[in-house]
């Protein structure tokens, strides 16, 4: 069977994938989408889903959280997150009434496991916190919960096209 530049299979063999269309993607920094869910103290924007890519299995994107910003308690449902924490200082609580914290700096990583109970944090009252964000599926799964967090956030409510009041 033979190939043309474009990965197209030819002697009517059936179609392999058209490698240049379908193959490594690059998403410059300067194109990526800020129509995404969106939190009070918070701007995402996504690199990698379904809409932009194709992308079956993750979503991933950049996250800024504004100096001084806290989420509310929530969880992300079955979905696995990781945050590469780019410039800033993150805090993490996290446990049924958030009473375990961690802070994580520049170039350290952060593992949200599925259904943990847990509120994002920018511990800095000054400089913005930049993130790198993947989630473990493309949909947006954010459960608020109403547990008192020990840091009290400004807005609680999880605000997306699903969500456009909040809540769950």
């Amino acid at each position: 069977m033979s190939h043309d530049h474009d990965g197209h299979s030819h002697d009517g063999e059936s179609a392999s994938p058209a490698w240049k269309h379908d193959g490594v993607r690059v998403i410059p920094a300067n194109q990526l989408d800020t129509n995404t869910a969106q939190t009070p103290g918070m701007n995402r924007a996504a690199a990698i889903n379904f809409a932009r890519v194709g992308a079956q299995k993750l979503w991933a994107g950049t996250v800024t959280i504004h100096a001084d910003a806290k989420t509310g308690a929530h969880h992300h449902g079955h979905l696995e997150s990781v945050i590469y924490v780019v410039r800033g200082q993150a805090r993490m609580r996290w446990g049924e009434k958030l009473e375990f914290t961690a802070e994580a700096g520049p170039g350290d990583f952060i593992y949200v496991p599925p259904y943990v109970p847990h509120q994002e944090i920018n511990a800095s009252a000054t400089e913005p916190l930049e993130c790198v964000l993947c989630r473990s599926d493309g949909e947006a799964v954010a459960v608020n919960l109403d547990i008192e967090p020990v840091e009290k956030p400004e807005s609680v409510l999880w605000i997306d096209p699903t969500h456009p009041h909040g809540g769950i």
